[in-house]
């Protein structure tokens, strides 16, 4: 249970710097360039997963795998599903604070978008991308 943890704050750590990138691409342009969000997010969302892979590769799972092609399309189809949970939250939770979508706090109802696509994430990448490293410790 010690080691699950561990990995979790490990991946929460790099998911943090996935958020940098996701929200900074996301800012950058929605408000810069003026993108409609549910256009941005995505590009964002993909961006810091590719970035999250290589690093949740070598620092939270250690993995091995040879074949790190299979294992980076294994862990963007877990991460364009977690797209998909982002921007259906995202989508909701604007729906359900419409006053919020159009200003600042649209970023609060991102922020929890993302923490509930972070379980999913975790545990995706966990039982799927990175299970053969489950199994040889």
């Amino acid at each position: 249970m010690k080691a699950l943890l561990l990995k979790f704050v490990k991946f929460g750590v790099v998911g943090a710097s996935g958020m940098v990138i996701h929200g900074g691409l996301l800012f950058l342009l929605k408000e810069v360039v003026g993108m409609n969000p549910f256009i941005a997010n995505p590009i964002g969302f993909i961006a810091a997963a590719s970035s999250n892979y290589f690093l949740n590769r070598i620092w939270t799972f250690h993995s091995h795998e040879k074949q790190v092609g299979v294992e980076y399309v294994k862990f963007i189809l877990v991460s364009v599903i977690g797209l998909g949970i982002n921007n259906g939250s995202l989508w909701l939770l604007s729906r359900l604070f419409p006053s919020w979508a159009d200003d600042w706090r649209f970023y609060i109802l991102w922020v929890v978008a993302v923490g509930i696509t972070t379980i999913w994430n975790f545990f995706g990448n966990l039982l799927f991308t990175f299970r053969k490293n489950q199994k040889e410790k």
